[in-house]
Order: C-alpha cells, then structure tokens, then sequence
C-alpha cells in the first residue's frame, strides 16, 4: 500500500537530465527531492539566462495525471510546471530503499543544451538512456524550500485547497502561551538553581570586595592589626552591618520561597496544572479568582452585565444616595433590538404627582415633603391610595385586617442569607418609606423588629418560628402555638405568606449545618441550641400535599393571625398546577388573598446552577399564567397579584404592572441600594459589602443607620419615576396601566404591544368555555372525572 508517512525531505544539487533541459539555459542544476506522504516526483531548474525557474513533477506507476501550467511572471520571466500525480503501490520501506539506492547518484552534464525533441522519450542515445534511468530510479520531490515556498504562495492565492495545499506543519491549539508550554519541572529546577546560584554570588560579592582589605591590612604589619581601635575595626568589619548583604537577603527570601511553592505544586496530586508547571501554574487560579472583577471592571460595557448591567446598577446607587441620577447624551440601548421596549406616550400627559379631582381624605398621604412625585411644585399631597398602593385583603376569605401595601416592596431574604445589619437597614428604610419587608423563610430576628418595619412573614417548608422538628423522621412540622407566638412576639407583622417554591431553586430544599447556627439564628427560627441536628427546609410541605389542603391550611393561618391577609409564593412550572389550585378556590369559596409571582430569573444567596439557569417559569409568562387564570375564572377581583422579578427602575415597575400585577417586589434592587457590588460572593459568606454574610468584621462595613436612607431614597425616586411615566402615558392612576400601553419588537421589521404579544382573556371565559383553545384544554382538564389535559403552553 501507499504509505501515508511524512518523512524528512532529502536535497541534492546535481545537474537536470538532458530530457528535462531547458532549450535557454547553457549551465543547469536541478534539485532532487522526494516526499513519502503525497508520492511526488519533483525536478527543478533555473536558467542564468531568462531567470526562469523550470519544475517538472512525476509520479511512478501506472495511471499518472501530467498537467501542463503556465505562469506569466513578465516579459521575460516564464515558468512552466508540469506536474504528475500517481499513487504508488509500492510499500513505504521499498519506496526508502529504492531512494537510498540512488540518492547519491550524482552527474554533471555540461554539454550544450538539447534540441527541443531531446526531451522525447523515443531518444535512443547513451546520454538519453541514462536520464530515462534518472529519472525513473529517483523517487523524489523539488527542493524541500524552494518547492514548499512556491506551494505556500499558490496556497495563499488560492485559499489553501486543491494542489496549492499549505505543506506548513498544522498547529494545534495551546492552553497556554509558548513560554508556558515549555516550562516544565526541569525547567523549573534549572531556574531554581540559577536562583540559588545568583543568590550565593550576592552573598560572597561584599565578603569579597572587603575581606581582601583585612587581609591586606594584617600583611602590611600585625602591629597595625593589632592596635587598630574598635571604631576603625568596625568601619572594615563587613559583618558589623547587614546592609552589605541585604540584596543577598531578599533575593534568597525569593529563592527560598520559589523552590517552596513550586516543591509544594510538584508533590501535591489535586491539581494537574500545578503538577505539570510549578509555581507558574498557579497564575491560573490567580487569574481565575479575579476574573469577576477584570470582567465587571474593563470587559463589560453598560449593558451587558449579568444579572444587572452596569447602567442598573449605577443607576441604583445614583438614586440611593440621591444625587444626579439624569443620563448625558441620549440612550446606550439598541432601540432597534430585538427585545427592545418602551412605554407609548400620550400627547396630552397627565401628572400622577397631583391628586385626582376628587380625592380621599382618609387616605394616607406622603408626609416629607408635600409633593411624593417630586415635581412641579405646589403643596398638595398626593393620594396614594390611587396612585401608590393597593389594599390586600378579601372579607369574604375572612379577612378582617386588610394591608395597604405599597406598588414596591422589599421582597423575600432570609435572615442568615443576609446579616443583622443589612436587615437593619431595609426593615428601618420600609419603615420610613412605608413598604413593607418580607422576612424570608429563616424567620423573624431581633433585626427586623427593631428596624420597625412593616413585616411579612414568609412561612416556609421548614416552619422556622412556627414549627418542631420530628423525633420520627427529623422532619419539620407545623405548630399552631408556636405560631401564634411568633404573631405576638412581633407586632410589626402584617400579613402571611406560605412559599411553595422561588424563582431561583423552585422544588429545590436547603439545609444549614448545625455548625452554622448562631445562637441569634437559632432564637429566630425557634431552634433548640445548642442544635443536636442539621437544619433542613425540604423541598416539599409536610403540613398539605396538594391543592384543597394548601387553601385548607391557609384558612388556619389566617384564623391563627387573627383576620390578616395570608397569601402564597410560588414561581410557576406546571399550568395545570395553577389551574386546579384556582378551580379548588371557586369550589371551596376561599383561598390565598394574594398571590406572589417569583420569576424564574429570581436570585438567592446559593442555588445550583441546573435550577437557576433551567428550571423555572420566567416572570412574565409565569405572571401571564397567573393573571389569565383568575381572569378567566371571574376570581381576579378577589385575589391580589404580586409580582417579583428584576424590578430595578420606573419602567420595568410599570411593564410589570401592565401585565397584570397589582404590587411588585424586588430583593437585589435593595441590596444594590444597600452597597452591593455584584462581587458574586454570596454562597462564600464573604460578601465584600457585609450584606449576604454572617462574619461579624465584614458586617461592620454596613452601616445600618445610613444605608436606611439609602434604601428610603431608592424606593422613593423609583417610584417617582415610575409615577412620571404613567403620567406621561396619559394616567391618572398605576391600575389604569394596560399592556397595550407598551411596546416590544419582536423582529427587525416587526413590534407588537405586550396586550398583541401576550393577550389577556375575557373575565369569567373559562366558565363559559370561550378562552383561548390551549388556557381551555388545561382548565377542563382540572375537573373532576376529566381526562388530565397534556401539558401545553397557554396560547
């Protein structure tokens, strides 16, 4: 067979066989080489006289393909090149003994050049006979650098395909740059003996440069040496002063500490690149370790940071400290994007930040400065009962304390996710903005009372505060009395939310070690301490397992709570799951007065990344979802929508109630006001800002008493900017928002308005059997005896 081994080139200098002389050349050599891999004969030649370069290439065997080129190269400057590809069906080591037989057959030719029909092949001179033996015999290709040049540059003319092929070597990728590649642990001995042997020559250079001195003094005469004083014995003394050696000092704390980190890289077995390349290994975990910060601080532009661009959050701080939070020069958005969106304006605008014609007066008005929306002037107050809130709370649930929240609100953070002086801090600044806080699932803490706050106590599946751990399973279960207690204990508190499930890990349980429970988190969440066992919150409640014992118990909550609004948090997965919970609303004539949305794109202090990045409805079709359902079963009047998903400015607070919530929260938002600077050390308890960490000296960077302010400011300017907005759309009210007050391109040539994108239903259409086909399907799927229906999306 054709062996496919590439070998070494061999060159010899030796003259062209007269069947292969040029007609115009009186003095010819060619060149003999031969080229395993593509079996290509290759002679080649020059003429002093027309400087032109003749190649001929054949190939031995039966079939050869002879192709004649021309290329003009001047008026003068003329190349032929024959060239003749075969393939051999010799085997590789025949081909070499063949070659090595007549690689050394040299001869010089210096007769007058041949006739044009020389270079016959019926020639039946000596001279003639001896060349066809030449060139039959060797087995070779042109000359290894004037042949692979020539092929480089029809490469290069040709796009690098068909006989121009680049011979060059392939080279494969590197991880590393070429000096890195060639470091090695030989490499690294030779240079620690390089260092040692530097270090050694500094400490003998100040011994030799002084010593000879001492000695030269003590030949001239011992009595001299002998009665030197002390004061000149230390002026020649070298080891009076470790100046003289410094150099030699640092330079062998560097050589001591070389050969112990790279000593440390070679023994070690977890980490390749530390084996494989000592010390210089370690400059990638270096690299990687700042990575974030390079990225965040010189890679990112303003709009492309995850999860918050840099516009966002620079807009965040800017209203926080309350200073200028206007934009120079037009926007950094590409307002031709797909995805882009913006709020349709009204030429005739209204202003939000004055009352209607005929306002409340038992309402609660902004008491700072006399104008909440922040412009115009003037000294009436606006009514933010119709502007800026919203009243939770059904009777007909049984609700008998209903809460006026505000459209903004801090939404779920567990006390332990984040520490006592951030919880400090964003319960005092809901107490001065008068929003409300929502605790999260570790339970109410000493903080939150004293920040004084409006509270909502997130109840999870872990019970914390309302709850015992099993002696049968080490399960957690629901106490009615400790319960209660809690609700005593603080009463701050205003409404109840039982979570099912966050946007960031829904379905997904947590656990805190015992070694991790504080003394202060084991008082909030009503844990014995010291603890005996791990802390768990499994993914799934223990108190219900379906959807008519979820209303069952939140009926309980709301009877133990003495008449406040009790709600749910969920992100939503399944549709079917939504539509039989709103069907067991209608058939038990009760349920949750509100319902919190937590968007799939929600963050938390640890998460894995299988269910931040995959699991999980988004906000907006999992509000959709939510919104069309009640809609559509006539309970929408009944039931509150809450909304919680990346709400970090005054549009998206307005997109998302044009979607159908009636309130919103945000939870990063709140933590960019508080200081954070997205370092993405959450899950390490080494949050640089002392926000999500429990270590007490990272926590004393916080300070609780002005970053309340902060967390006030923001609240107040987002929703003042989001009260221009709807004033601008031509609203008097946020609840007059609708989705087809915004607009969304979808494509380069189209754009549709959130209502044509996401389309809302008729109230009390799925009673009727009228909805859309798919919302249809899935709600008669839910009856009882019905066939289940096969998961689909709603439109």
């Amino acid at each position: 067979m054709a062996s496919m081994m590439r070998i070494t080139t061999m060159c010899i200098n030796r003259p062209l066989p007269a069947s292969f002389r040029s007609p115009s050349s009186s003095s010819y050599y060619y060149y003999y080489h031969y080229h395993y891999h593509s079996h290509r004969h290759y002679y080649t030649w020059s003429t002093t006289k027309t400087k032109t370069t003749h190649a001929f290439a054949f190939g031995g065997g039966v079939g050869g393909h002879h192709r004649r080129r021309r290329h003009r190269r001047g008026d003068d400057d003329v190349a032929f090149v024959v060239e003749a590809a075969a393939v051999f069906d010799r085997s590789t080591m025949a081909h070499r003994r063949h070659h090595d037989a007549n690689i050394g057959r040299s001869r010089s030719y210096s007769s007058s050049p041949p006739s044009s029909s020389s270079s016959s092949s019926s020639s039946s001179s000596p001279q003639a006979d001896e060349d066809r033996v030449v060139e039959s015999s060797m087995i070779a290709d042109a000359n290894a650098r004037s042949s692979t040049d020539e092929r480089r540059r029809r490469s290069s003319s040709r796009g690098g395909e068909g006989e121009g092929e680049d011979m060059r070597p392939r080279m494969h990728g590197h991880n590393f740059p070429d000096f890195v590649d060639n470091w090695d642990r030989n490499a690294f001995r030779r240079v620690g003996y390089g260092l040692i042997a530097t270090t050694s020559a500094l400490a003998v250079a100040p011994v030799a440069y002084y010593y000879p001195v001492v000695v030269g003094i003590d030949d001239a005469t011992n009595a001299a040496m002998t009665t030197m004083t002390t004061s000149s014995m230390d002026a020649v003394d070298i080891f009076s002063s470790l100046r003289h050696f410094l150099p030699a000092l640092l330079f062998g704390g560097l050589t001591a500490t070389y050969w112990k980190v790279g000593t440390d890289d070679i023994r070690q077995r977890s980490h390749a690149i530390r084996r494989n390349y000592p010390l210089l290994g370690n400059a990638r975990y270096i690299f990687e370790t700042i990575r974030p910060e390079i990225r965040q601080y010189f890679v990112e532009s303003d709009v492309d940071g995850r999860p918050y661009d840099r516009m966002s959050r620079s807009l965040a701080y800017r209203r926080s400290k309350g200073v200028d939070d206007t934009m120079p020069f037009g926007t950094r958005r590409d307002v031709y994007g797909i995805g882009y969106e913006w709020a349709c304006h009204s030429m005739f605008p209204r202003y939000p930040s004055h009352p209607p014609p005929t306002p409340d007066p038992d309402v609660r008005v902004d008491d700072d400065d006399g104008m909440a929306g922040g412009g115009g002037g003037g000294t009436m107050k606006m009514n933010t009962r119709t502007t800026r809130t919203t009243m939770i709370g059904n009777a007909d649930f049984g609700t008998s304390r209903p809460y006026e929240s505000s459209l903004l609100n801090v939404s779920a953070m567990s006390y332990g996710a984040i520490g006592d002086n951030a919880v400090l801090a964003l319960s005092a600044g809901a107490r001065m903005g008068r929003f409300y806080h929502n605790t999260g699932e570790g339970g109410v803490s000493r903080s939150h009372r004293e920040g004084g706050g409006d509270l909502v106590w997130n109840v999870g599946t872990g019970y914390f505060g309302c709850g015992t751990t099993s002696s049968i399973d080490g399960g957690r279960v629901f106490d009615g009395a400790l319960f209660r207690e809690t609700i005593s204990e603080n009463p701050t508190i205003r409404m109840i939310e039982v979570k099912l499930s966050q946007g960031a890990k829904p379905g997904h349980g947590g656990i805190l070690p015992k070694s991790k429970i504080t003394p202060e988190i084991a008082r909030a969440r009503k844990l014995s301490y010291p603890p005996d066992v791990d802390c768990r919150s499994p993914p799934y409640h223990s108190a219900f397992s379906d959807q008519c014992g979820l209303i069952d118990f939140v009926s309980s909550l709301r009877e133990h709570a003495g008449g406040m609004p009790v709600g749910i948090k969920l992100c939503v997965g399944d549709p079917r799951d939504v539509a039989r919970l709103v069907r067991a609303m209608i058939e038990m004539g009760t349920g949750p007065d509100f319902i919190t949305v937590d968007g799939g794109e929600g963050g938390t202090g640890a998460a894995p990344p299988e269910y931040s990045d995959s699991v999980g409805m988004p906000l907006e079709e999992g509000l959709v979802v939510v919104r069309n359902l009640l809609i559509g079963s006539g309970m929408r009047s009944k039931v509150r929508i809450v909304a919680s998903g990346k709400v970090t400015n005054g549009f998206s607070l307005v997109r998302t109630l044009a979607l159908g919530a009636d309130a919103t929260c945000a939870a990063r938002a709140f933590m960019l006001s508080l200081g954070c600077i997205q370092a993405l050390k959450c899950n390490t308890n080494r949050c640089p800002t002392g926000i999500a960490t429990q270590d007490r000296d990272l926590q004393y960077g916080l300070d609780p008493a002005e970053k309340s302010y902060r967390v006030y400011n923001f609240h107040r300017k987002t929703m003042d900017a989001a009260a221009e907005i709807v004033g601008t759309m031509g609203h008097d009210r946020f609840s007059d928002v609708r989705a087809s007050d915004i607009m969304r391109r979808i494509s380069d040539v189209e754009v549709k308005t959130l209502e044509d994108y996401l389309p809302s239903v008729e109230p009390e259409s799925l009673l009727r059997g009228c909805a859309p086909k798919n919302l249809q399907e899935i709600w008669d799927g839910t009856a009882t005896g019905a066939r289940r229906s096969a998961l689909r999306w709603i439109y």
